[in-house]
């Protein structure tokens, strides 16, 4: 953790909500003249599309038919480890952009598929932002919640997870539900042991369940809805939470345990707000001071 120069670190399983939670984030960050510097997780993926291409049919002939991008080794945690120490020290450090289609591809001028060039932050922001799957990592190598000084974990229910990302791939990659479903089976070992550990790390975790029935994951014709769906809001550390003031400005929402809240869906960008504004205003305050 660094007074100075604070880190949010935002993690999230592939279909869980981090980039509308995201969203959220560029609202508040806008609203109170913040200035971030953002990264993305896919920006320390390990392999380009080919490469990882590669090195998945070279571990299928082995045996192996667990690796996949959740594997702590198919991406490259020191660096981001190293990213996070060095922005904490001096506000300074370096991303990349993983380019995913041709509108990606348009922007960066890179085939999609492929990393642009690292390249260093912009000078004179008020704190680092990091979206991705691994963002608490704690592992024998590295030890990325030491670092960051606000961590929040985005973390559906499983089978609302599915269902999300079976419908974004099929919508905005063209791919079938089978082949979906042979991702969801190929990931569920590095899922168990590389994503969902990272949650006892985080300080907040925003977790929707869904009120209808989403027992099948793999033939529901649509995603559960905001109205159709609870947030439990849980902390880590409850202390300072002022949860009478949360409860009363949230209409329909109450307290399930000592340090949990319960939302209706449709309320989660505005309790996003109450709750993220003012931890954010104080890193920043903090940091200024130091």
């Amino acid at each position: 953790m660094s007074k100075k120069h604070p880190i949010i670190s935002v993690t999230g399983s592939s279909g869980a909500g981090t980039s509308t939670v995201k969203h959220t984030f560029d609202q508040i960050f806008r609203r109170e003249g913040i200035t971030a510097v953002s990264i993305e997780g896919d920006a320390f993926h390990r392999y380009d599309r080919a490469a990882m291409k590669t090195e998945l049919e070279k571990r299928y002939a082995a045996g192996d038919h667990s690796f996949s991008h959740f594997s702590y080794e198919a991406n490259e945690l020191k660096e981001l480890e190293r990213v996070f120490r060095e922005y904490g020290e001096t506000g300074g450090g370096r991303t990349r952009h993983y380019v995913h289609d041709e509108a990606e591809s348009e922007r960066y001028g890179v085939p999609p598929g492929h990393f642009t060039d690292w390249a260093p932050f912009e000078e004179g922001s008020d704190l680092l932002f990091y979206e991705g799957l691994h963002g608490s990592v704690v592992n024998d190598e590295v030890d990325l919640p030491k670092y960051a000084d606000l961590k929040i974990g985005v973390v559906p229910v499983i089978n609302l997870e599915w269902i999300q990302k079976i419908h974004r791939d099929r919508a905005s990659r063209g791919y079938t539900t089978e082949a979906v479903t042979d991702v969801i089976l190929r990931r569920m070992h590095a899922y168990v042991h590389c994503i969902t550990p990272q949650f006892t790390e985080t300080d907040i975790n925003f977790q929707r369940v869904p009120v209808v029935d989403t027992s099948n994951p793999f033939v529901a014709r649509w995603i559960p809805t905001a109205d159709e769906s609870l947030v439990v809001i849980r902390f880590k550390n409850p202390r300072g939470i002022d949860f009478p003031y949360l409860t009363s400005m949230i209409h329909g929402s109450w307290m399930s345990r000592a340090n949990s809240i319960v939302i209706p869906g449709n309320k989660l960008d505005l309790a996003m707000q109450l709750i993220l504004t003012p931890l954010i205003d104080r890193l920043v305050r903090d940091s200024k001071r130091a």
